[in-house]
């Protein structure tokens, strides 16, 4: 029998969908990282970590809190950040070869990112590039849920503990794009803002900048109701567009990065802002997990996978590249004022949330106002030049943000190869 909504008559969706990741938060919630994992039903994990965590401290006390549970840890403590198509094959090597029941995240994005694919390949066998995203890879999807993933997270930024993507640099093609599918979202996540206390401020800055963005661009994407219905079920992408449940965990994000964020990057020991800028990842996580992000995100892709010469300052120093939410801020400003016209009405409420004032009079300039001072406040780069690129770079830069189709299709307004060249082109210094 045919499904009704695949009828191809240009029907408009009517369905959207949040699944959220049920999330423990606190200061000392680290602690009960091994009840968790028992709850899980599981005895033998792999660790998925970093040096850089590893060096603090963190790694070793999350371990003895899974090992007083009974339950036996591998760690595999080599994650890079920003990873490669290479390290992630690196970490589903061992993961596949070692025969574990689940998997702990413990780090950034990228080490829970990491974990991610490692429990897809481990679960699924294949290769890394049959599951990614096309055009770049095959867009396989996994046949059925994965093992059990706890997710800890150690920076306030990416959301991955509540996202279904697991984003890859891919040097060879000089582009970054990412897995996605609703079984990579983590069965749980563990938020413990003491483990902050030890980021620094460079870090903080740009991890806090990629909560406003991804805040900001699902509040601000195509309504769910605008987007085509898909030929059926399976067919519904994960970023569906705003809906009314996805706004609400966007809108209270923005509200934290506007409220707590210079307060973290200036004072690592400020646990109320360390804290609430934690939570807000996990809300954003949440909020675009449903809704979706868009241009900004598009351009950051090739920004950090085009070159690999900026060496960013506050982090390590084993390898150049461009820190995630730095790659997406300085796009932003231009980006939501090119929006502008499709929504006025929602983005003065987005530049609402995010001075925490009345706006009684906006205009296209508004957001991307109250979005530079904030970059200025927190040390972030000026803009796309300051991380290497010039005018002549714009066509590569434009060419691979077009390559992630799943993404600007949730713009708000269509946008062109003419308006992305545009759009960085005034990116290349935003003050």
């Amino acid at each position: 029998m045919q499904n009704q909504r695949g009828n191809g008559s240009g029907d408009r969706e009517k369905i959207f969908t949040l699944e959220a990741t049920p999330i423990k938060y606190g200061p000392g919630a680290s602690e009960e990282t091994g009840w968790e994992l028992k709850r899980m039903g599981v005895d033998r994990v792999m660790l998925v970590t970093d040096p850089g965590v590893v060096a603090v401290g963190i790694t070793g006390r999350i371990r003895s809190f899974i090992e007083a549970e009974g339950i036996t840890v591998e760690v595999w403590d080599s994650s890079r950040v920003e990873p490669t198509a290479d390290s992630l094959q690196a970490a589903a090597d061992f993961a596949r070869e070692g025969n574990f029941e689940g998997f702990v995240a413990v780090g950034g994005g990228s080490s829970i990112d990491t974990a991610k694919v490692c429990d897809l390949i481990s679960t699924h066998g294949g290769e890394i590039m049959d599951y990614v995203n096309p055009p770049v890879g095959g867009g396989k999807k996994p046949p059925s849920p994965l093992k059990p993933l706890l997710a800890v997270p150690t920076t306030a930024g990416t959301g991955a503990e509540a996202t279904t993507v697991a984003i890859l640099d891919i040097p060879e093609q000089k582009v970054k794009t990412g897995i996605s599918h609703a079984y990579l979202r983590p069965n749980r996540g563990v938020v413990d803002p003491l483990l902050t206390a030890t980021m620094p401020s460079e870090v903080t800055s740009s991890a806090g900048l990629d909560v406003v963005c991804h805040a900001a661009e699902s509040y601000l994407s195509k309504p769910y109701d605008e987007r085509p219905a898909p030929q059926s079920p399976d067919d519904r992408p994960p970023y569906q567009g705003a809906n009314p449940i996805a706004d609400m965990w966007s809108a209270k994000a923005l509200e934290y990065g506007g409220k707590y964020l210079r307060r973290a990057v200036s004072d690592g020991d400020d646990v109320e802002a360390r804290g609430s800028m934690m939570l807000g990842a996990s809300l954003a996580g949440i909020g675009f997990g449903s809704a979706g992000v868009h241009i900004p995100h598009a351009c950051a892709y090739p920004i950090a996978g085009l070159k690999h010469e900026y060496r960013p300052p506050g982090y390590p120093e084993d390898h150049p590249f461009v820190p995630h939410g730095w790659s997406v801020i300085v796009t932003a400003p231009a980006a939501f004022r090119f929006t502008y016209p499709s929504q006025p009405e929602r983005h003065r409420q987005v530049a609402e949330l995010l001075s925490g004032q009345r706006i009684e009079k906006a205009d296209e300039d508004t957001l991307p106002e109250i979005l530079i001072q904030l970059m200025k406040d927190v040390g972030a780069p000026r803009g796309v030049r300051e991380l290497g690129y010039g005018e002549d770079e714009i066509d590569q830069l434009v060419e691979g943000a077009t390559k992630q189709q799943r993404l600007l299709v949730g713009s708000p307004r269509e946008v062109t190869e003419e308006d992305l060249a545009g759009i960085l082109r005034e990116s290349m210094e935003n003050w």
